[in-house]
């Protein structure tokens, strides 16, 4: 499993698409991050997850959305909501039976991403 891609450790595009629709029934329930959302197309946003997602963590590059400093400049992200984020992103993984290592795989990949969503420290 070493040589494989954190897309392929995940079984590929299907289990990434719907590991980001629980991540964002997790994320829209809790009341510290949900209001980030708020005046958000979930619809697209889904869709723009997973195939972000898909092309971040190794696979087939589908994403033609904004880059990250873009996409989220003005929202006035915070580290603790960046936390709680990848937080909920490693709890969806973990209850669709990731191993762990593989969570921690995915949550580096997530990491590459904090200098350019993080607005307030």
């Amino acid at each position: 499993m070493q040589n494989k891609s954190v897309f392929d450790k995940l079984g590929g595009q299907a289990n990434i698409d719907a590991a980001v629709v629980k991540f964002y029934q997790k994320v829209l329930s809790d009341p510290s991050v949900s209001h980030y959302f708020k005046n958000t197309d979930m619809k697209k946003q889904t869709d723009m997850q997973q195939k972000f997602l898909g092309m971040a963590f190794g696979g087939p590059n589908h994403y033609t959305g904004r880059d990250m400093k873009a996409g989220h400049a003005g929202l006035g992200i915070t580290t603790a909501a960046f936390d709680t984020i990848v937080k909920h992103l490693g709890d969806t993984l973990k209850e669709m039976g990731v191993p762990a290592e593989v969570i921690a795989e995915a949550a580096a990949v997530a990491e590459t991403t904090r200098a350019d969503i993080v607005e307030i420290k």
